[in-house]
């Protein structure tokens, strides 16, 4: 029988609630809270070292698979009463289901990067819906890492955590200074380069050559891609838009430029 929390003074669940509260708190306890039963099994099943799990008894019941094999890699398990779940949930209406999950070695190296393959840049992206959902659609278009250039929000953040639908547990990503510096050793290593921007006078992306080793770069929601780090790439390209709408929401246009990007490489 798994030892039962019930009282909401419970120190060790004040301290894992914490979690939420900032990325400096989660650098510093190595650690990030997961919620939900979906996104605790994946950290499971991607081999994310999950220190603490908590359940509450009717989550057992509904998510049994699910809360079995988290509770199987998980260091401790817990059993918490109802009241205490809203503690530990970002959400509105927690499924009962969470994992305090060991932060990621963040060791890669553009020596570790595949010649060969796609790759994606985001440099200042600061909104984590927006950054989660980028993280699920390159993974599911087959990029193999992504740079985070800049001060870029917390990808182990609830929301970027939620929007990614667990792709944040298995994509490399490589924390990079700025974006110029990035697409610098990126060019010196072989990549093509392409900056994503908002400009008629740019490279329509349906005609650009994604057919060698290739980095997009995508920039911040409100204002792009910095005028430096698109000097520093190869290739400036644009979605083409024949409406009236000036640009798209940053994740809308990454996932056409993705889509366009591997396409081109016959992966679609």
């Amino acid at each position: 029988m798994l030892e039962q929390i019930t009282s909401r003074q419970n120190e060790t669940v004040k301290i894992h609630a914490k979690l939420l509260q900032s990325a400096a708190r989660r650098r510093e306890a190595g650690q990030f809270l997961c919620e939900g039963a979906r996104l605790c099994r994946d950290a499971a099943e991607s081999g994310i070292v999950i220190d603490t799990f908590y359940a509450t008894a009717s989550a057992y019941e509904k998510y049994g698979a699910y809360c079995q094999k988290i509770a199987s890699v998980a260091k401790r398990s817990y059993q918490i009463s109802d009241h205490v779940a809203p503690l530990l949930s970002d959400t509105k209406h927690p499924q009962g289901v969470f994992c305090v999950c060991r932060l990621p070695a963040q060791a890669h190296s553009l020596e570790t990067l595949e010649k060969d393959k796609s790759y994606l840049a985001l440099e200042q992206m600061q909104d984590p819906s927006n950054f989660g959902t980028v993280l699920r659609t390159a993974e599911a278009l087959g990029i193999k890492g992504v740079f985070l250039c800049g001060p870029c929000c917390d990808p182990f953040g609830p929301k970027a955590l939620r929007g990614s639908m667990g792709a944040v547990f298995r994509l490399p990503l490589f924390f990079c200074q700025d974006g110029p510096s990035a697409a610098k050793q990126l060019g010196e290593k072989g990549f093509a380069t392409f900056a994503s921007v908002v400009d008629s006078s740019a490279q329509p992306v349906t005609s650009a050559d994604f057919s060698g080793p290739s980095v997009l770069f995508i920039g911040n929601e409100g204002n792009g891609l910095t005028e430096n780090c698109v000097t520093s790439c190869d290739h400036r390209i644009t979605i083409p838009m024949l409406g009236r709408a000036e640009s798209l929401n940053a994740s809308a246009a990454t996932s056409i430029l993705l889509w366009e990007m591997m396409r081109d490489k016959g992966a679609m």
